[in-house]
């Protein structure tokens, strides 16, 4: 993750913003006399909050280890051709 000072940060806001939307990368940016903080996009935030959910989730989890065995023994199931047809809009 970057780092800049706040200074910087004020400085340069509109440019440092879209940098961390077009990266998909967290900002962070320190100050002089108190508490680093992090800049992040909106859409960015969300996804971190999608994938805390999941790994907190002891049932989804299981659900993701349960497909992970299966895949691997390739026991999964394996949709037919026209399936696979209507599912990828072909």
């Amino acid at each position: 993750m970057d780092t800049i000072s706040v200074n910087k940060f004020r400085d340069n806001l509109k440019s440092v913003v879209e940098q961390v939307i077009d990266r998909h990368e967290p900002l962070k940016v320190t100050r002089r006399a108190g508490e680093a903080f992090v800049v992040m996009s909106a859409d960015d935030w969300e996804r971190e909050q999608e994938t805390l959910h999941v790994l907190q989730s002891q049932s989804l989890m299981q659900q993701i280890a349960a497909s992970l065995e299966t895949h691997n023994g390739c026991q999964g199931y394996t949709p037919t051709a026209e399936q696979m047809d209507e599912i990828t809009g072909i």
